[in-house]
């Protein structure tokens, strides 16, 4: 009987090693010793469950090289702008941003959202030091409301000492059900502001020619939804975010484009990526997952994995088949 055990490790992060056991007969293949390779079964069982739990995403990925984000006076590395409301607890909310690796988040400045039901701020479990915050005018519905809560917002910041006092993420809602901006508004109130100093980010609709209107009142991004905020239903018109993108990058390729609201999963901030846009806002796409954590790294490798496909140009999409082995060389048809 010839008999042979082969153990193969892989010690590439995360650590993680198989054992193989084979027993081999010039005859067949056959187990000869039960115990033997039941012991060598559940290590492997063990070892993969224990993998398993190491690595569901590592926490540092590799960067793939990339122009800086520019926003306006800012500078960033991460092209991923998350919130900070709906999450189940304030520790759950600090993870979340920890592990999508932002470095811009966005909080509404209301007075009633900073301060919860026992009386905690939200800003105990910010770290001012890591994040610049763009303060949001969320739940405001008319521009003088909206012009009144970003000047709030700056106050606030300049007494933190924080970067973001001087920009603002203008939301002037429509209506209380489709929270689609009012666009009228909106430019009423991107004029006041952008007069006032303020770094103006634009929520808007995805019509192309409310976002041009929008940049041409000095608006420091134009940033148009994918769908309705909340909802989850992704980049609903992407032709659309093209014309946009087109209409707002003519003759300025480095005005950045952000896609906010209705991103409800990874692959959503993936489209929004490989279109062109520069960067992807979210929220309730990470905060209302079944697991908070794991998607904030998913949106974060998703974000990246866009950008990249985006920059690397994908083929031609065509209605017949190429064949991908060479056509030439073939050896003879008998």
């Amino acid at each position: 009987m010839e008999e042979m055990i082969l153990t193969c490790e892989t010690r590439t992060p995360p650590l993680a090693m198989t054992v193989l056991a084979v027993t081999l007969r010039n005859s067949g293949t056959s187990v000869q010793n039960p115990k033997r390779y039941q012991k060598s079964t559940n290590s492997t069982e063990s070892i993969r469950n224990k993998v398993s739990r190491m690595s569901s995403f590592s926490s540092t990925p590799s960067q793939i090289p990339d122009e800086p984000f520019q926003l306006g006076s800012h500078t960033f590395r991460s092209r991923l702008i998350v919130g900070t409301g709906k999450y189940s607890t304030y520790e759950l909310m600090r993870d979340c941003l920890e592990a999508s690796q932002a470095e811009v988040i966005t909080v509404a400045v209301r007075r009633e959202r900073l301060i919860d039901a026992d009386g905690r701020n939200i800003l105990d479990y910010i770290d001012l030091n890591r994040y610049t915050i763009l303060p949001n005018t969320a739940g405001c519905f008319n521009a003088d409301d909206a012009v009144r809560v970003a000047r709030l917002g700056r106050e606030i910041l300049l007494g933190l000492e924080n970067p973001g006092a001087n920009w603002v993420k203008l939301e002037v809602l429509g209506d209380t059900k489709t929270l689609l901006p009012d666009p009228v508004a909106t430019l009423q109130a991107t004029e006041k502001l952008v007069a006032d100093g303020f770094q103006v980010l634009c929520y808007t609709t995805d019509d192309p020619i409310t976002a041009r209107r929008l940049k041409e009142a000095g608006a420091t991004s134009v940033m148009p939804a994918g769908s309705p905020i909340g909802s989850g239903q992704g980049i609903l018109n992407p032709n659309n975010i093209r014309i946009c993108l087109e209409y707002l990058k003519e003759n300025d390729p480095d005005y950045p484009v952000i896609v906010d609201a209705g991103v409800g999963t990874a692959s959503d901030v993936a489209v929004a990526m490989e279109l062109g846009c520069d960067g992807v806002l979210l929220n309730t796409g990470i905060a209302s997952a079944k697991d908070p954590l794991l998607m904030a790294q998913a949106m974060r490798d998703a974000c990246r994995a866009g950008r990249a496909a985006w920059k690397a140009g994908r083929i031609p999409k065509k209605l017949y088949a190429t064949a991908s082995s060479p056509e030439t060389g073939v050896i003879a048809r008998s």
